[in-house]
Parts: C-alpha cells; sequence; structure tokens
C-alpha cells in the first residue's frame, strides 16, 4: 500500500547539546520497522553515548562534517561523503567542529531506542 508522508517527526536525542533529528520514515512517524529515514542537525561540540545497535546504519552528509568512532578507526565524514555501519558493531557519533553537520541517517532494520544499546557515558 502506497503512503503519503506529509511531514517529518522531531525526536529527542540522548546527547551532551540538542541535536535535531527528523524522521521521515520509522518506528515513530510512520510505524515502520523494515527502515528507519531521518535527517540529522547536530551543533558543534555534540557527542553521543558510545553505542552497539543490532541495525545497520547507513549515513550521507549534507554539510559540515560528522566524526564516527569505531573500536578500531575514526572516520571524518565530510559534505558529500557518506558512511556504512554494519550491525553489531560498537560506534559513536560527533561533530567536533564548530560548524556541525546535517546528514541523513538510513537504519536498517529501524533504529528502536531499545535497539540502540547505548553505552553510559558518552566517554570509552
Amino acid at each position: 500500500m502506497t503512503r503519503f508522508i506529509e511531514q517529518p517527526m522531531m525526536i529527542e536525542a540522548a546527547d551532551n547539546k540538542p541535536k535535531f533529528i527528523e524522521e521521515f520514515i520509522g518506528g515513530v512517524n510512520s510505524e515502520t520497522k523494515e527502515v528507519s529515514i531521518a535527517r540529522m542537525r547536530s551543533p558543534g561540540g555534540w557527542l553521543e553515548p558510545g553505542q552497539t545497535p543490532e541495525f545497520g546504519e547507513y549515513i550521507v552528509v549534507l554539510q559540515g562534517m560528522l566524526q564516527v568512532k569505531t573500536a578500531k578507526q575514526i572516520f571524518q565524514v565530510h559534505a558529500g561523503q557518506a558512511l556504512i555501519v554494519s550491525a553489531g558493531e560498537w560506534v559513536q557519533y560527533s561533530t567536533p567542529s564548530d560548524e556541525g553537520a546535517e546528514y541523513f541517517a538510513v537504519c536498517i532494520p529501524a533504529f528502536s531506542r531499545d535497539k540502540v544499546h547505548r553505552d553510559a557515558s558518552p566517554d570509552k
């Protein structure tokens, strides 16, 4: 069945600074469990706790730079670049530069708070 999504839904982020998450498709806005698609806007200095999610995440950076730390490497993903993080891999996202970042995140299966498995604190 075809479904029209009129507008995204704002979702609260679990981070050290306010981050804007606009979910277009996912568990909150469309009750979709197979995939979630959201636009993220995070300010400079933003850092979220590390996590070991049960979903894969596909990221496309539109503006700025998103820093992605895994157990083995740190990636700086700039506007026009993308990154794939596999399900079950420990990861921590941040925007250390003053400009922050705007990016799209696609999660398969869809993001859910009970499947993200965040660390107790932002530092690991």
